[in-house]
């Protein structure tokens, strides 16, 4: 019998947070062996388009699976797409929606109806996964009233980091440029919103930065690995403007140092940042993660993480090894707000005592952070790597996905019938036959 045909509608080859799990899922898809794999590969909105062609040596045999045909020339078995669930559609004999989720408590109604539309949803955290199953909303039609939440079932699908290319190791990154030996990271977009408001806040990290080691004898670097949504030199422009602003904001003269690196980088590359030997510790204030990719990253450095304690990274970052600061929930602020962040919403706000303490302890108590740090590497490498990944997706889609009947060309077999031999035999000797006389009349 042949094997399902599994179609993977998905951005594989963009530099994006999504295109990265697109390749981590097909790569897993491939390696199980059991399916047929063909990728469509799609864009993800403004980011740049070509990841695998720069990368080619090591993701170039993806393109083996790329299904180039202007249009579906069967039914796919299994389909299966790797976005926003508003363009969740149902294609295939069996349909899988695989998605990062919200940062938010809400998800919008759009996003519900995708999921409906759907066999199963792969999401990947619990935070998502609850918001999923926790959204309804009162919906009129026709004078009728009714309420729309989730029938599809939903599932978490963890993201696995690649453990060869993500751990402690030496590192080759140049930051010479940089004179400070105790540095704090940060890695995210820098998004919409007011200051303290934007969904990574960065400008609230700064500002907060700013403020705890202004006049400070003795004062640590932040680096910032950020930009708005681009490589660009104008992008690049825009992010030092930002922090001149907030740094013209804060009455000292004496300030400690905030650095940028901006444009892409390889998993090698920042893999090497992460393990800088400037580069002490990862902090974020975010008001919300549907998994968190960078801070699992980091962990698995053996460094110290401080982010917040809600949302999609608490699913790896353990409060007795990371440094988790608390807070409350609080309504998206308008100028975050977009089409999927609404307002009516809620999201992370971080105590701002929390920052400061922790910023603070973490610098002054290294050595005592890096015992509870080498604990929370153990356990992200243990629960949270490709092949555990890879193993969950295998049980996911044993347990979900049905038997789909093939049509299969019938093949009788032949039969092995004993060869006949012509025999000679002499023939019969008819007895003649005497027929009376007729008389002509």
């Amino acid at each position: 019998m042949s094997r399902n045909t599994f179609y993977i509608s998905c951005p594989v080859d963009t530099y994006s947070g999504y295109g990265a799990r697109s390749r981590d899922v097909v790569k897993a898809l491939i390696e199980l062996d059991k399916y047929d794999v063909k990728i469509l590969p799609q864009r993800w909105g403004t980011t740049p388009f070509g990841f695998i062609d720069d990368h080619i040596e090591e993701w170039g045999f993806l393109k083996n699976y790329f299904y180039t045909q202007p249009q579906l020339m069967e039914q796919p078995d299994i389909w299966c797409q790797i976005t926003v669930p508003n363009e969740f559609q149902k294609v295939g004999k069996y349909n899988i929606g695989l998605t990062a989720g919200i940062e938010s408590t809400v998800c919008v109604h759009s996003w519900i109806e995708g999921c409906n539309k759907m066999d199963l949803i792969l999401t990947s955290s619990k935070h998502s996964k609850k918001v999923f199953e926790d959204t309804n909303f009162a919906v009129e039609n026709q004078g009728q009233r009714h309420t729309l939440s989730l029938t599809t079932p939903v599932e978490v699908l963890i993201e696995g980091a690649n453990l060869d290319k993500y751990c402690p190791k030496k590192s080759t990154f140049n930051l010479d440029e940089i004179p400070d030996k105790w540095c704090y990271l940060f890695v995210g977009h820098w998004m919409q919103g007011a200051l303290g408001e934007d969904r990574k806040n960065v400008g609230l990290l700064i500002k907060a930065f700013y403020e705890i080691f202004k006049d400070k004898p003795k004062r640590p670097a932040l680096i910032l690995k950020t930009s708005t949504a681009s490589s660009s030199y104008m992008d690049r422009r825009e992010i030092l403007k930002r922090i001149d602003i907030i740094k013209k904001s804060i009455p000292s003269d004496n300030l400690p140092n905030v650095y940028v690196v901006h444009g892409e980088l390889s998993d090698e590359e920042m893999s090497s940042l992460y393990n800088h030997d400037k580069v002490k510790a990862m902090v974020s204030l975010t008001k919300g993660e549907g998994f968190g990719r960078p801070l699992l990253e980091f962990s698995l450095t053996d460094k110290p993480v401080i982010a917040t304690g809600w949302s999609g990274h608490i699913d790896f970052l353990k409060p007795e090894f990371s440094a988790l600061m608390s807070g409350e929930l609080t309504h998206i602020h308008p100028s975050a707000a977009n089409d999927f962040l609404i307002k009516e919403a809620k999201w992370f706000s971080v105590d701002h005592g929390h920052i400061g303490y922790f910023l603070t302890d973490v610098n002054k108590n290294y050595k005592d952070w890096k015992v509870k740090s080498k604990k929370q590497g153990k356990y992200s490498r243990a629960n949270f790597s490709f092949d555990v990944m890879k193993k969950q997706l295998a049980d996911t889609l044993e347990r979900n996905v049905p038997e789909i009947a093939k049509t299969v060309q019938l093949q009788l077999p032949k039969l092995n019938l004993p060869k006949l031999k012509k025999v000679d035999s002499p023939k019969p000797e008819l007895p003649k036959l005497e027929l009376p006389k007729l008389k002509k009349i």
